[in-house]
């Protein structure tokens, strides 16, 4: 599913007040039954961001996407994007909005050109911007070489590329995308973030929901949800620092058999599995070689060890664990 401005968002964005967020919630819930999906969220992003909600499968990540895009009505809470709200003025959001669902959504037996023509016909572009518009588009998303081919003959990647050139047919002032590179090959993974962070320079606001914490370290700032709830949020950087604890990897053989020993042991307050490697979270003043000592005690063989830096990962697991 692709919503697109009926005119360029970023050009009636310009005068927008530089302090006040693009996007805004407070205390906003959406439940299914007795199952909560979206628990009292309040975030907000401003202009230029490029913000990735970040987290597993079932996290609330699509549902709250949904909630913003104005596709799907909130239990309670409130909202604004680009200045209005969700609940009261629904239509003008999809206004100003580009949204990109996990699911490629254009028609499969049409070429690459003819999507593109259909949704600038869908949305009156101008005959007389729409040869310098689909150039650009074409051009950015490298997808000129193959605007004569069926989409349903695309890659992932392709197909992923041409949802975003059709949700940019009039450029918004804030563009969500679900998941835009799940189950994309690393190539086409670059490229399209290579794409973003050209639409940043222009001045679009980006919302990018994500499950690959890698992905995570390239937006300005994160939110790690969990069930619902945003867990922490704040830049990549200043999260990784955020366990306020040292981290050592561990090579050993028997490591995932270890893993409960492990976490028995002073002084570890948190251990995951990485194939052959543990990383083992510790008290910050407990020195790396004290530790290790106490895992060959356990009997625990040790091939080799490395302190290291808290990965996101690392930090998610903690906090989901806490």
């Amino acid at each position: 599913m692709v919503l697109l401005s009926s005119e360029s968002g970023v050009k009636r964005m310009r005068n927008y007040p530089m302090n006040e967020p693009m996007i805004r919630t407070t205390h906003l819930c959406k439940s299914f039954g007795n199952h909560t999906a979206v628990d009292r969220l309040n975030i907000e992003i401003h202009k230029g961001e490029l913000y990735g909600l970040v987290g597993p499968d079932g996290a609330g990540k699509t549902t709250t996407m949904r909630l913003l895009a104005s596709i799907m009505d909130a239990t309670s809470g409130e909202a604004w994007v680009a200045g209005h709200s969700i609940l009261a003025e629904g239509e003008r959001v999809k206004e100003k909005i580009g949204y990109m669902s996990q699911r490629f959504g254009l028609y499969e037996d049409l070429t690459v050109m003819e999507n593109m023509l259909f949704y600038a016909d869908l949305y009156e572009v101008s005959q007389k911007e729409r040869p310098a518009r689909l150039e650009r588009l074409l051009g950015f998303s490298n997808l000129a070489p193959f605007q004569d081919r069926l989409a349903g003959q695309l890659s992932g990647g392709m197909k992923q590329k041409l949802g975003l050139a059709c949700a940019l047919i009039h450029t918004p002032a804030v563009l969500f995308l679900d998941e835009p590179t799940n189950g994309v090959d690393p190539v086409s993974r670059r490229d399209f973030w290579r794409i973003l962070y050209d639409l940043l320079k222009e001045g679009v606001t980006i919302m990018v929901s994500t499950s690959y914490l890698d992905e995570a370290e390239r937006c300005t700032r994160i939110g790690l949800m969990h069930k619902g709830v945003i867990l922490i949020e704040d830049t990549p950087k200043n999260i990784r620092s955020s366990l306020h604890a040292s981290m050592i990897e561990v090579w050993s053989d028997n490591a995932r058999s270890a893993i409960d020993r492990v976490k028995k042991i002073n002084n570890v307050t948190g251990v995951s599995l990485y194939g052959d490697r543990l990383h083992i979270t510790i008290k910050k003043k407990v020195p790396a070689a004290e530790l290790i000592i106490d895992l060959k005690r356990t009997g625990i063989e040790v091939k080799d060890y490395r302190e290291i830096l808290p990965s996101l990962e690392d930090v998610f697991i903690s906090m989901v664990e806490r």
